[in-house]
Parts: structure tokens; sequence; C-alpha cells
């Protein structure tokens, strides 16, 4: 999540989304939608997901104005990650998780390869991975797919302001935009992927069984994929053997994302406008 994928079940759409909610005020329970998506089987979450964001690729591409849009509003998200996180990402203990949700989670990378590794594998996924790591990878590609539309939905809106600063712009257009249900669910989202690499790491010979994968899992041409995996693992292995772990690097997360979208939606613009810019390291 940024700023500051045929089965038996129904395909998932907003209006199912917000049957998980209990109020418009509450953080949406990321195990309730994962429930709701255990109606579907993983290949087809996957392959949909996939599906939807290359449509959103292929729809900014074909506007230049707007597909600079949507980079230059990543480039936002990833500058006001680093700024918020500066602490962690000076820690010790919580740097490699810091950076690794920046890079996979926040960045403006582009996720092209990945996501084409994601739909090769996909029908293949429950035969050939444990059953934890194909729910990490359905939780990453529903995430990836409600992002990319996110931004997409941002970007245009961008288009329509003039050369006021970054920061005005961000706050106009998330405003604009609105989906608080889904801001909330994004969150949700990037929370339940690290608790499920938090997960992973507690499962035994999980780790050896990703480390034999390396040669098949290169063969495949799927060296992207084998690479977000360890290096998820390895960074949530290696945070939880020392304090607090996982749990304190998740709640911080979500305690200072919380605080981002709430004041997005109702603080007042001046002050979040200035507050952005302040992250962004830009004059007012």
């Amino acid at each position: 999540m940024r700023v500051f994928p045929r089965g038996s079940g129904p395909k998932l759409r907003v209006t199912d989304i917000t049957s998980v909610i209990c109020n418009s005020s509450m953080v949406i329970n990321a195990h309730h939608f994962l429930a709701k998506l255990g109606q579907m089987d993983a290949k087809n979450i996957i392959r949909d997901a996939i599906t939807r964001v290359s449509a959103q690729r292929q729809t900014a591409a074909a506007d230049p104005a707007l597909s600079q849009a949507v980079s230059h509003i990543k480039r936002i998200q990833a500058t006001r990650f680093s700024a918020s996180y500066a602490d962690l990402l000076r820690s010790d203990q919580y740097k490699e998780a810091a950076l690794f949700f920046l890079e996979e989670l926040y960045s403006e990378k582009d996720y092209t390869l990945r996501d084409a590794q994601f739909a090769r594998i996909a029908g293949a996924l429950e035969r050939v991975f444990p059953h934890q790591v194909v729910q990490t990878a359905v939780s990453m590609a529903q995430l990836h797919g409600l992002t990319e539309e996110l931004d997409l939905a941002m970007a245009t809106q961008w288009r329509l302001f003039g050369d006021a600063d970054d920061a005005s712009n961000y706050v106009r257009a998330w405003r604009a935009v609105g989906r608080r249900v889904d801001r909330q669910l994004q969150l949700s989202a990037v929370i339940e992927v690290g608790r499920e690499l938090d997960r992973l790491t507690r499962t035994p010979g999980l780790r050896l069984t990703l480390k034999m994968m390396r040669g098949p899992a290169a063969l495949a041409g799927l060296g992207s994929l084998q690479r977000f995996l360890e290096s998820g693992f390895d960074t949530f292995a290696a945070m939880g053997r020392k304090g607090q772990g996982a749990d304190f690097f998740l709640n911080t997360v979500m305690d200072r994302e919380s605080g981002v979208l709430n004041r997005l939606f109702d603080a007042d613009a001046v002050a979040c406008e200035t507050e952005l810019a302040h992250l962004l390291g830009q004059p007012r």
C-alpha cells in the first residue's frame, strides 16, 4: 500500500468487501477478507488481479501524461514512507524490514516481471508451493491489484490540477478519489502480508524448501518471484529473533499509516499539505 487474482465462488467486488466491515470508522479485519477470498481458488484470484493490473498499465501507457502522473505519485509515496520511517530505517533490528516494505510495497519499482511470473505460476501454484506460500502469493496479488487501481485513480485526478506543489496536489487528488473503505482495506492487506511472512518463518522446514526451489524456479523463469519469497522470509526471520520482532514493526506501520490515512481524509487541508510537504522535504 502506498500513502501517504474462474472459481466456483462469485467474483469479489467492492460491495462484497464492505460486508466485512463493522462500520466505516473501523479498519477492516483482513482475516475476514481473506476468508472471503477462500471461496475462489488461488490461481484464478492471482490471474484476476494480474489481469486488472495489466489493464491499468495499458490505460496509463496509452496516455503519456497519465503515465507520468502515476510515476510521480509513486515517487511521492516512496519518499513519504522513507521519511515516516526514518527511525526504523536507521535501526539495526528493523532496517531490513522497513527496506523490504519500501522496495516491495511502497516503491515506484517496475513490477511487470514479477507480475508476469505470478500469472505464469498461477496454474501450478497450488501443486508446487506449500499452502502457506500460496496464501502469501494470493494476498500479494490482491494487494498489488488494489494499489495499482488506487494509484491510477489518483493520477487521473492529478492531471486535472494546475502547477501547485506536490503536497497540495496529492492531498487534493486523495480527497477527490475518496474510497476510504478501499484505503482501509489496502492498509489491512499490507499488514496481513507482513503477518503471513512472519508466520512463514515459524513453519518447520519451509526455509529449506524455499532453498531447494531455487534451481527449479530459475529454470521456470520464476527468479523474481523466488527472490521475493526468500527475501521476505529472511527479513522477517531475522527481525523475529530480536526483541519484540515483527509485532512491534507491524503495529508501528499500522499505527502510523492509520494516522496518515485519517489525516489525509479528515484534517484541515492546509495543515495536511504542510505536514506532507515537510515529509517530502519541500518548502511551503
